[in-house]
């Protein structure tokens, strides 16, 4: 498993929440990628080839996580409340519209997101969706599980990876508004 400490997270995460880590771990540990390479690609640089499903590598992880108290936390959005702050732009007063944020799962003000999809999304959970979720006082520090490059290589093409997320997030830099946040890259 590889790791990499943004914005302090690999120290608070380990200083105070080393049972939430451990239990995180345990459950990744728990988990036979062999039983989810059941996804028949259908690209052409890959027509037929058996790849994880991300779908199902998530769901499996869900399974470890929620019997040990993780939860996923939905956080409803109100956009009208920003409609004057829009350089006079007035949202119409139709309410949230449905419209929500959620964090994959949260214990103990922990908040984890577990991310097998695009580069955009990885950047999304650290810099924006985090950053959000602890102004609300949901969570106090992240841990962000993205799969190594030896397991994206054997996924869907596009599916981002801890080496490329970490070079970009070493070359963005920290900010003083964002989270403390563990990144775990994980190869099954």
């Amino acid at each position: 498993m590889a790791e990499l400490d943004f914005n302090g997270g690999k120290g608070i995460v380990e200083n105070q929440f080393s049972q939430e880590l451990q239990e995180l771990k345990d459950a990744l540990s728990r988990v036979d990628g062999n039983l989810y390479r059941t996804k028949e690609s259908k690209e052409k640089t890959m027509m037929g080839k058996m790849l994880y499903s991300p779908v199902s590598i998530n769901e499996a992880i869900k399974k470890e996580l929620v019997p040990m108290g993780w939860a996923n936390h939905k956080q409803v959005c109100d956009y009208s409340l920003y409609g004057t702050y829009l350089d006079g732009y007035q949202a119409p007063n139709s309410g949230n519209r449905g419209a929500f944020r959620d964090m994959d799962f949260v214990k103990n003000k922990l908040g984890v997101e577990v991310q097998f999809g695009k580069y955009s999304f990885m950047v999304y959970n650290v810099c924006a969706k985090m950053t959000i979720f602890r102004k609300l006082d949901i969570i106090k520090a992240g841990v962000e599980i993205v799969p190594v490059k030896n397991l994206a290589d054997h996924m869907s093409s596009g599916v981002s990876y801890f080496e490329q997320f970490a070079w970009d997030l070493g070359m963005r830099g920290v900010s003083d508004i964002d989270t403390p946040v563990l990144i775990l890259g994980i190869d099954i």
